[in-house]
């Protein structure tokens, strides 16, 4: 069995939300069910634009009397910003929270389940809701973090470790692998990765992801690649005969994550996309439900 790493992800950072109508605010603006972390449980949740593409991914957490957020660190200014124009009277206070830091643990046995919780000093600890062998995610102080990993002896690991786990798993990591105001969720495997209810009421940008979602209408999806040659940079188009089939998101030491377009690539004779001077292959995860081809 493999050992527990864990690591610091200094490319995120933490947000707190109070207030006694903090659930009812955000369950209409997020692509989740905020009902779930009210009765104890993280989940992951998109911040969308009226027509329906990415703005913010993060992970929201119960932690006491409040939520904490996982957010991008760069971007944090702009959520807030962003959810801060919809308070009007709610009684709800969003702060960015900077005596707590973003960690991941994944590998071994560290024993909390998919969206599980438990508290850690101020913050928290929680079973990673998208997916079991990303381990766990963890928004608290760093002593508090360090001692965590410890007793369930996680060895000190790096972000970049992290970050070649969670893309062979094909998982996007925010804007780096979706862009702003152009990704649909539903392509950036949402729906499986349990970042969206369609059951619950209405949200921002709910019917473009509800008309994709019922209609089928996904051409492109963001997969897992192996590449031969070097790391293509991010945005490298992808070509099949000189045709657009895509393009390059995050990549690490010859495996990368990449938005392709499903029929193009389905013709590829080998299976393989040109990214400048090397060759991508898409290897979809277990967990991916692609289209028929004949819908695609």
């Amino acid at each position: 069995m493999a050992h527990a790493q864990f690591s610091p992800l200094p490319n995120r950072a933490a947000i707190r939300v109070t207030g006694e109508d903090r659930a009812a605010f955000l369950q209409g603006l997020i692509s989740n069910d905020i009902e779930r972390v009210a009765r104890g449980n993280a989940i992951w949740a998109a911040f969308l634009t009226p027509q329906g593409k990415f703005l913010h991914e993060f992970f929201i957490a119960p932690a006491g009397d409040s939520f904490l957020l996982d957010c991008e660190a760069e971007r944090r200014d702009d959520l807030l910003t962003r959810l801060s124009r919809f308070r009007l009277r709610a009684k709800v206070e969003l702060a960015a929270e900077e005596s707590l830091i973003i960690a991941a643990a994944w590998g071994g046995a560290i024993g909390l389940k998919v969206g599980t919780c438990e508290t850690v000093g101020t913050g928290v600890a929680f079973g990673d809701p998208r997916l079991p062998d990303l381990g766990t995610r963890l928004i608290a102080p760093e002593p508090g973090i360090k001692a965590w990993c410890g007793d369930r002896e996680c060895q000190r690991s790096t972000p970049e470790a992290y970050d070649a786990h969670r893309i062979a798993l094909g998982v996007p990591d925010g804007s780096r692998d979706m862009e702003i105001e152009k990704a649909l969720l539903l392509e950036s495997g949402f729906a499986e990765l349990h970042g969206v209810d369609f059951k619950k009421g209405c949200y921002i940008g709910q019917e473009l992801t509800a008309r994709t979602h019922y209609r089928a209408l996904i051409k492109k999806r963001l997969l897992p690649v192996t590449i031969e040659g070097n790391d293509p940079p991010p945005g490298t188009l992808l070509t099949v005969d000189g045709k657009d089939a895509g393009e390059m998101k995050s990549s690490i030491n010859g495996h990368g994550l990449a938005l392709v377009r499903l029929a193009r690539w389905r013709d590829a004779p080998d299976g393989a996309l040109l990214a400048g001077d090397a060759k991508v292959r898409p290897k979809p995860q277990a967990w991916m439900k692609l289209p028929d081809p004949d819908e695609s």
